[in-house]
């Protein structure tokens, strides 16, 4: 079960994942549960982005509201 702070930073990087810190703890779980993975950015910073499976919690939780 994902902490509504894992939810919070999943939709984050779902629209804006420049914004994120990357040494926000949440980070780590949610990369763990594979809903995040790194892809390498033009400035050669890895940036955070939402996997097809974290896409698809994503839309679960949209269903449910």
């Amino acid at each position: 079960m994902l902490s509504p702070h894992e939810v919070a930073t999943l939709l984050l990087l779902k629209d804006a994942p420049e914004r994120i810190d990357s040494d926000r703890a949440e980070l780590g779980a949610l990369r763990e549960l594979q809903l995040i993975a790194n892809e390498p950015a033009d400035s050669g910073f890895r940036l955070p982005h939402v996997t097809p499976r974290g896409d698809a919690v994503l839309r679960a939780f949209a269903r449910v509201r």
